[in-house]
């Protein structure tokens, strides 16, 4: 498990890193790829535990808005999510008409994996787009690495009580804690190091420790998340296509609150 997990690293780390340097269309393409893919999971979640969710629309508005969002920022996304939301209840009442009597709950998830993965996924192209944006994303995203590693490392050694017992019954409150406390010193020298590559972005190690600590507090809950979710339909991963990862959805769980709390506490407070 360990060695497969350290293989697929190895592959998709510096293809991570191009994408991130290249930025454009190449950051996006393979956003796309993990968002579909992650959509794709999402839906296949809920019909292992009896819901009918449209796959196809949750993996084409993902796609959709993703490309919105590199092509005009945030200006096409309303008439983008109208769409979504109509195509979808059309979907679904028709899915009913034919016998499908679950069609309202498939009509929640469906609109729920549009937005939860397209419009919060959306957030990685924003973090990438802002004005040297690519340090931005190694600045947030490292943030959840250095904080999800604390709290394994942590909580093995030294955890003792219950973070969340019903959703995640080995996260300890010490290893919770040890986390933060890793996100917050390993990204304020993180911080440091970028200050001393590109000094004009305006990245420094206090700024570093505020991410840490943010990144540290709460992408923990999108895991949380996920985890409910598949607890609900008694599976252990979103999928098999990542050797020793789990899902597409099992990655970017995390992730997907640090785009989006990164790229508002970088515009609210330092841009």
């Amino acid at each position: 498990m360990l060695r497969q997990r350290v293989l697929v690293t190895m592959i998709l780390l510096p293809l991570g890193m191009a994408a991130i340097f290249l930025g454009g269309w190449v950051f996006t393409a393979l956003i796309a790829v993990f968002l579909c893919l992650a959509a794709w999971e999402y839906g296949q979640l809920f019909r292992a535990g009896g819901f009918q969710p449209a796959g196809v629309l949750m993996v084409g508005g993902v796609l959709l808005l993703l490309i919105g969002r590199t092509l005009d920022g945030f200006a096409s996304a309303p008439w983008m999510l109208s769409l979504l939301v109509l195509l979808s209840m059309t979907w679904h009442l028709v899915a009913y008409e034919r016998g499908r009597d679950g069609s309202g709950s498939d009509l929640a998830i469906t609109l729920s994996g549009i937005i939860y993965l397209g419009w919060i996924g959306g957030y990685f192209v924003s973090l990438r787009s802002l004005p040297d944006g690519q340090w931005w994303v190694l600045l947030a995203l490292p943030a959840v690495w250095f904080a999800d590693s604390g709290a394994y490392f942590i909580g093995s050694a030294w955890g003792r009580h219950k973070l969340s017992p019903r959703l995640s019954p080995k996260k300890t409150w010490e290893g919770y804690l040890g986390g933060i406390l890793s996100s917050v010193a390993l990204t304020a020298l993180f911080a440091a190091l970028w200050q001393l590559i590109a000094p004009h972005v305006g990245i420094t190690p206090l700024r570093g420790a505020l991410m840490g600590l943010v990144m540290g507090i709460f992408p923990t809950l999108g895991d949380l998340g996920e985890s409910m979710i598949k607890r609900q339909v008694g599976l252990k991963d979103s999928g098999s296509l990542l050797p020793g990862h789990g899902g597409f959805f099992d990655r970017v769980d995390s992730w997907l609150w640090a785009a989006v709390l990164g790229y508002y506490l970088i515009t609210w407070l330092w841009l």
